[in-house]
């Protein structure tokens, strides 16, 4: 799941670059309404633990989003700075937990309360080695509980056609209810976006 970025062009493209594809995706939105629509993941995680990085640190932050979402087209935060991404971070409405099975980073989830009472899952996934391993669930489980135990009145987030097949079929398993999708044209260029533009309805 990423953040949208449409309109948007990456920072690093070149005027002069060659879009190589343009993909038509859809986006869906989908949410908890109380804490008692949330289905649980019965199936234990191997091992895994979270843990709260707070705040969480640039060099930190720029790994999850890197090894999470460079398979998915992730940019939003490319263009950053430092410096940015740093008063980012250092938001107190801001909260990253990152998964850990063992030793290993195994991915994270990246909550943001919002003026409105909700909290969006604004970025959430697992590195492509933890997978199909029975912990996607177990983490959704834990982010909806965090963003619940952070007050919100509404639970939120969205994904995209780019991002892993398990993910809205995870996220509907946990008991999300879509509530609106946006159809887009995304250029890319290797491995990044460096254009949205917006489809009619």
């Amino acid at each position: 799941m990423r953040q949208s970025g449409q309109g948007r062009a990456a920072s690093r493209a070149r005027q002069d670059a060659v879009v190589l594809r343009s993909v038509e995706l859809t986006r869906t939105y989908l949410a908890l309404a109380t804490p008692e629509q949330l289905r649980p993941a019965t199936r234990d995680a191997p091992s895994a633990r979270f843990a709260l990085r707070a705040p969480c640190g640039v060099e930190t932050y720029r790994r999850l989003y890197h090894d999470v979402g460079g398979q998915y087209f992730w940019h939003d935060r490319l263009r950053w700075s430092d410096a940015e991404l740093a008063a980012y971070l250092a938001r107190p409405e801001i909260t990253v937990w990152e998964a850990m099975v063992g030793d290993a980073s195994a991915g994270y989830f990246e909550l943001a309360c919002r003026n409105d009472g909700s909290v969006e899952v604004v970025y959430f996934g697992l590195t492509a080695a933890f997978i199909g391993r029975g912990l996607g669930g177990a983490m959704l489980t834990r982010a909806v509980r965090e963003a619940w135990a952070l007050g919100a009145n509404r639970v939120w987030l969205h994904t995209c056609t780019l991002d892993s097949p398990h993910a809205l079929p995870n996220y509907t398993a946990r008991g999300f209810v879509p509530f609106k999708t946006e159809r887009f044209v995304a250029d890319i260029e290797g491995s990044l976006i460096v254009g949205e533009r917006p489809l009619p309805a």
